[in-house]
């Protein structure tokens, strides 16, 4: 028998996760609960599908706090039908934004890198019930205040001891970087040099971007896939061969795979904007080992258990490798992905082009890496003769 939300007592049992508990309603039509992390009341979301967009659409109703509790399902479950209605119907209604919060939701909606910043520096803090209209200068210089006093976690794992640092400047940039972007979405700029500059308190710190050094050649990367176990050893081999960030190979699914023109297509990567690459006869021939047998929505690159690698899962694997291996101390897996850029810049392929096959741009291919092709010239100038 599946969960059922309706009974106030099988919701109370339910362990805190970040994952809803979903309850199918009818076909398209998804209600989930996701408990309180503090024992406070959980909350509601909506789950519809979009035939227009092939895609399952999301909507938070909120706790429904002031209902009993035997009455917040039915509540709940009402406003998830009439959500479902207006997607049906191929519209949905425009949420009117009136908090910090709001605004960042929305704009998550729309880039998942966001979502998880947002949910771990914005929902928690102080600021996010702030109203947009009372929104003012000192309130995001506090804010950037205590982001900046947070330490970074270096481990990950849920238990044992966790290892922390100071966050580094160019993280700082990244997350105000989010959370000015969302605001913009919603508010104009404030005057210059006034309270009102709520703009002003965002800044990005300037140079904060390191030029990247740790780099590993193609022997030593070939050295850690022999360290690599059996299971983690295609994904990090993917990342040897690809100049792409370990989350869009982590969220590679089978159908972005084309074997017959060793093309492949990645829609979610940091710019959010979808690209199409040919490979080399090497990649291809990974891939399409690993899509064997696999439906095309089934992720391309998985684990023994068949669920797809995450940051908290490729971690371990490749720590034990770099020590086994006796390779440099922080390396990592995007160290692989700046190696393989490295390389590319080095065999002579153009700056915009690396960028573009890299999901970056051209002027931070220059600025990281802009100093091999100067080496490179100089090199070739000196073999001038008359």
């Amino acid at each position: 028998m599946g969960l059922d939300l309706s009974r106030v007592r099988e919701r109370d049992e339910l362990p805190s996760r970040r994952e809803p508990y979903w309850q199918r309603i009818r076909p398209g039509c998804f209600l989930g609960y996701r408990p309180s992390a503090r024992e406070g009341i959980g909350t509601w979301i909506a789950r519809a599908y979009d035939e227009d967009k092939r895609a399952y659409r999301l909507k938070a109703l909120g706790g429904f706090g002031d209902l009993p509790g035997r009455d917040r399902f039915s509540a709940a479950k009402e406003q998830a039908e009439a959500f479902v209605k207006i997607i049906e119907a191929g519209g949905e209604p425009e949420q009117k934004v009136e908090t910090v919060e709001q605004a960042c939701r929305r704009y998550a909606d729309e880039n998942d890198d966001a979502k998880g910043r947002f949910k771990r520096y914005v929902y928690s803090d102080p600021i996010a019930k702030l109203k947009l209209s009372k929104l003012r200068r000192h309130h995001l210089k506090a804010w950037r205040r205590r982001l900046e006093e947070t330490p970074a976690r270096v481990t990950r794992r849920k238990k044992g001891p966790q290892v922390t640092r100071p966050r580094a400047p160019s993280t700082i940039n990244r997350d105000m970087s989010m959370l000015r972007a969302a605001l913009n979405k919603v508010l104009a700029p404030g005057t210059p040099n006034t309270e009102a500059a709520w703009q002003e308190a965002l800044k990005s710190i300037r140079n904060a971007d390191r030029q990247r050094t740790l780099y590993l050649d193609r022997t030593q990367r070939r050295t850690l896939l022999d360290h690599i176990g059996s299971e983690a050893q295609p994904f990090f081999k993917a990342l040897c061969l690809l100049p792409l960030r370990p989350g869009a190979v982590a969220q590679l699914t089978v159908a972005d795979f084309d074997k017959r023109t060793s093309e492949l297509s990645i829609g979610k990567d940091k710019s959010g904007k979808p690209r199409r690459i040919l490979i080399p006869p090497a990649a291809a021939e990974l891939f399409a080992a690993q899509a064997k047998g696999k439906s095309p929505t089934a992720p391309l690159m998985t684990r023994a258990n068949g669920k797809p690698w995450d940051c908290s899962t490729w971690k371990d694997p490749i720590a034990k490798a770099v020590i086994a291996a006796k390779l440099p101390a922080g390396t990592t897996a995007y160290t692989l992905r700046h190696s393989t850029i490295t390389d590319l810049v080095n065999d002579g392929l153009p700056l915009l082009t690396v960028a573009q096959i890299s999901d970056t741009s051209a002027e931070m291919i220059e600025r990281h890496y802009g100093h091999l092709c100067r080496h490179a010239a100089v090199e070739a100038l000196a073999g001038l003769t008359l």
